[in-house]
């Protein structure tokens, strides 16, 4: 998996190329942002590398850093994890966490139900592509109101 990123260019250049190239932002200053972000998800020391000399975990917070060089006020992660090896996915949970300790609002696409339980604020359960149930993550896992979350919540809880 590549993780969208551009594999002819370093680490540094992937996460810096937006904000220079389409917001028009100062190079300099868009580089000291990167590698601050690059620190921030544990890749200080891979910014003249390029992708295909990291694992898929370390391309995926790359992936990461390179969608918060832009500044979103919400950020959307879907299935961050799924086609990681499972050594390498708590990583990048750990980058999640991280985020989410410092309040950015993240839209969250998991099948990692610990995880989703362990930072969500609200939780969303779907099923079929429709909204079966919304609560908190006390609410959804602990005590859910609707038969098919009820149904779910067995299920993963029984693993």
């Amino acid at each position: 998996h590549q993780y969208t990123l551009f594999q002819n260019i370093t680490v540094l250049d992937n996460v810096a190329v937006a904000p220079v190239k389409v917001k028009g932002r100062p190079r300099k200053q868009v580089e000291d942002y990167a590698i601050s972000l690059l620190e921030k998800v544990g890749l200080g020391e891979k910014l003249k590398s390029y992708p295909d000399q990291l694992s898929g975990g370390q391309q995926q917070r790359v992936a990461i850093a390179r969608a918060l060089a832009l500044q979103p006020d919400i950020v959307l992660l879907d299935e961050v994890t799924a086609a990681l090896d499972p050594e390498l996915v708590n990583e990048v949970l750990d980058t999640v966490r991280l985020l989410a300790a410092e309040g950015m609002t993240m839209f969250i696409v998991s099948h990692e139900m610990g995880f989703v339980r362990e930072v969500s604020s609200k939780v969303v359960f779907m099923d079929g592509g429709q909204v079966v149930e919304a609560g908190t993550p006390q609410q959804i896992f602990d005590d859910p109101r609707e038969a098919r979350t009820r149904e779910f919540v067995g299920k993963i809880l029984r693993h």
